[in-house]
């Protein structure tokens, strides 16, 4: 009770004391009025000034109809019997009932009002009907069907009122929910966003820096004896710098093309310039390509290209000098990668940059990728379109990476 009588402000209080006063003294002025006019069976002064006593407490107590809806009505209810039962005159003391009723409704908690207001409606239609049974003239008894009538309207617009109440309040979460939804997505997307670009940040960051160590250690092998060389290792660092700085700026979408969009991420067709780095910086490539049947989806290009990329990367900086085979096998729903090594070769001062990678460990792409997080990269760019991708070394010594990716991606694009 505590709980319900808290839950209204002071205002509306203030209403519903104003409305009692208000219906008390309609139901005892009006009804003294008619009697004034065309007299009455019953004083109102009869046991006790009963009538009037029925007449104001059925008006005054629904200043706490909100709080309290199914006391109040059944008060009203019971004040209204006991009053027609009685034979006092008839007038209009059955305003603080009606009120009740549409309270009741309006106010309660479904169904159980309105089986309440329901039977109690019936109820009362029993005992007007009884107490009119002897009324002169019969037409009189009119007004007993009008009150019957208005108690069934009070409560079918109390409950009304409530449906509509409690359709308003579900429209209302669910808007708060799709709201909520939707920013829940917002967010899920610029999560997948930043680590989409922090993907691509660290695939051309990583080629970029492989290939530049190893110019940069040509560089410093041969510049002395070999002047010439030294130059083609340093334009090769000023070319793959500003390959990486122009990626950069296209992931990050700094550049932007004429129609606001933003410029299209590497794919398969930038292949034999990624080739071309790699065989700068030691590598000896050979590429084996079928042309797809059908154009490449966007998405299938552009992670086939990073795989490439990655698997590249890891030859260039734990491996040196040493064959490697790309090949690319579009079939009819699969495109299929593979990218062997033939691991370290036994004599890596053959090369120049052979010098300066000969410190490091003989490992493999499989070992230094799975020392950080190449293959593990890779491995989640083939599963976010619904492919697969295996990791394993060679009988040679070498290693080898094989993806699957499908013609038909049913994740998302990176």
């Amino acid at each position: 009770m505590n709980q319900r009588a808290v839950s209204f402000p002071l205002r509306m209080v203030a209403q519903d004391v104003a409305l009692a006063l208000f219906i008390a003294v309609m139901q005892v002025q009006g009804t003294v009025a008619k009697v004034a006019a065309d007299g009455a069976p019953r004083p109102l002064t009869d046991f006790g000034n009963l009538g009037f006593v029925l007449l104001a407490l059925s008006g005054l107590v629904v200043a706490v109809r909100r709080r309290w809806p199914v006391p109040v009505f059944v008060t009203t209810a019971l004040a209204s019997l006991v009053y027609f039962s009685l034979d006092f005159p008839d007038g209009p003391g059955w305003l603080g009932l009606f009120v009740a009723l549409y309270t009741l409704t309006a106010y309660g908690d479904g169904r159980r009002s309105v089986v309440i207001a329901g039977v109690g409606t019936m109820v009362l239609a029993v005992g007007w009907l009884i107490a009119a049974a002897d009324v002169e003239p019969r037409a009189a008894i009119g007004w007993v069907f009008f009150r019957i009538g208005a108690s069934v309207m009070s409560a079918a617009l109390g409950e009304s009122v409530r449906s509509r109440r409690v359709i308003a309040a579900e429209a209302q979460e669910r808007a708060e929910l799709a709201e909520r939804t939707r920013e829940e997505e917002a967010r899920a997307r610029v999560d997948a966003e930043r680590l989409r670009i922090a993907r691509e940040v660290h695939d051309t960051v990583a080629h970029a820096i492989a290939i530049i160590n190893v110019q940069s250690g040509v560089t410093a092998h041969v510049l002395d004896k070999r002047p010439e060389v030294a130059r083609e290792a340093l334009q090769a660092i000023e070319q793959t710098s500003s390959r990486a700085l122009r990626e950069m700026r296209a992931i990050l979408g700094v550049l932007r093309d004429e129609n606001d969009g933003r410029v299209p991420y590497p794919g398969l067709e930038q292949i034999d310039e990624l080739t071309a780095k790699a065989r700068a910086a030691g590598l000896d490539i050979n590429l084996e390509q079928t042309p797809p049947a059908t154009p490449l989806p966007s998405a299938v290009g552009s992670a086939a290209y990073r795989i490439l990329q990655e698997s590249i990367t890891n030859v260039i900086r734990h491996v040196g000098p040493t064959r490697v085979t790309v090949a690319l096998k579009p079939g009819i729903d699969v495109l299929e990668i593979r990218v062997t090594d033939e691991g370290r070769r036994a004599a890596p001062g053959d090369h120049p940059a052979g010098a300066h990678l000969s410190a490091r460990p003989p490992t493999g792409t499989g070992s230094s990728a799975t020392a950080g997080r190449g293959i593990l990269g890779m491995r989640e760019r083939c599963q976010l379109l619904g492919g697969e991708l295996d990791a394993e070394p060679t009988a040679g010594g070498g290693f080898e990476i094989t993806a699957r990716l499908p013609l038909a991606p049913t994740g998302s694009r990176l």
